[in-house]
């Protein structure tokens, strides 16, 4: 079972599309309901959370790391920090730009790698990043596979990066579960 966090309108074959009504990241009764005959091997979170409290981020990588399955993974994108643009900022940033209707407007942290790194190596996970941008805003990248888990705000899918310009960035983590799953 492969689980889509937060999935708004996406869905994508072999993956089961929630919401936080459905599954809330912060309780863990949602996740006993959800997964008590079945965990997961994979969770995908695009632009989730941002719009929790670094505390409730913690807790919230922890019942995830608790209610996946071992040798499972978490493929997880935030808005980036440290990505030099004052138009992304502006609009990433705690509270957003402002406009109560913009998605943005409840943002509550902007991570920078090391801060988000953090959030899930507490959890228990070992964290492999795969675009983020540095303290000096130089964008990092290492290959990561569509299969795995999509992450439409990134540099392979976003449309606003084109001509070798950065439009759009995220900071994605892919955070893993030791342990071996067995076959049945």
């Amino acid at each position: 079972m492969r689980i889509i966090i937060g999935a708004g309108k996406t869905s994508y074959d072999g993956w089961v599309s929630t919401q936080e009504t459905e599954l809330n990241l912060l309780n863990r009764v949602d996740f006993e309901r959800m997964f008590s005959s079945e965990k997961p091997v994979a969770f995908l979170a695009e632009h989730v959370w941002e719009h929790m409290t670094f505390e409730e981020g913690c807790q919230a990588a922890k019942n995830c790391y608790d209610y996946l399955e071992p040798g499972g993974y978490m493929r997880v994108a935030v808005p980036d920090k440290n990505f030099r643009s004052k138009w992304y900022q502006n609009m990433v940033k705690v509270g957003g730009n402002g406009d109560p209707n913009h998605p943005a407007f409840s943002h509550k942290i902007v991570y920078d790698y090391k801060t988000f790194t953090q959030v899930f190596v507490q959890a228990g996970f070992e964290v492999e990043l795969l675009e983020w941008c540095d303290e000096e805003g130089r964008f990092h990248y290492k290959y990561w596979n569509e299969a795995d888990g999509k992450i439409g705000r990134s540099l392979q899918y976003d449309t606003r990066n084109s001509d070798g310009k950065l439009g759009m960035v995220s900071l994605i983590i892919d955070a893993k579960k030791q342990g071996i799953i067995c076959p049945e």
